[in-house]
């Protein structure tokens, strides 16, 4: 019985499970150095130690950055779901709770909200598990270009 193309997938990103993600298609994903911690058709699960140049002025984890870490999750999901379509990001939508420093561990965990014919629409929440806060939740709208 053939592989599906999303247990093809499935299959290269858990190589990486406990480990840093360094073979990444994404040279973002690669930059922010994640340790992939679960990979399900629909779902990823990442954390990330927070690094000085991933910081604002207040040594505080940029926003930016933030969004950048929904953003690359987000569009690694859509990458475990197997499509054979290409999807790009139509919006990002973020809200901020509370603040990380350097030397952080967050966790990011991704989660397919609606799947549509030709719309995804998928979360993405960041924790700081050592105080067990939510530091922001982001939905994105992927859009299917073929």
């Amino acid at each position: 019985m053939e592989e599906s193309l999303s247990e093809q997938r499935l299959g290269f990103l858990r190589q990486s499970i406990g480990k840093v993600m360094t073979n990444s298609p994404s040279n973002y994903m690669n930059w922010l150095a994640p340790i992939l911690i679960k990979a399900e058709s629909g779902v990823l699960v990442c954390q990330y130690t927070i690094r000085k140049e991933m910081t604002n002025p207040y040594h505080i984890l940029h926003g930016g950055v933030t969004a950048g870490i929904i953003d690359d999750l987000i569009g690694a999901t859509v990458y475990t779901m197997g499509l054979n379509d290409r999807y790009t990001t139509v919006n990002n939508y973020i809200d901020y709770f509370a603040p990380a420093v350097e030397g952080d561990e967050i966790r990011a965990e991704t989660s397919i909200i609606k799947k549509g014919k030709t719309i995804l629409n998928l979360q993405c929440e960041v924790f700081l598990p050592s105080k067990k806060r939510l530091i922001a939740r982001g939905y994105s709208n992927m859009l299917n270009i073929g």
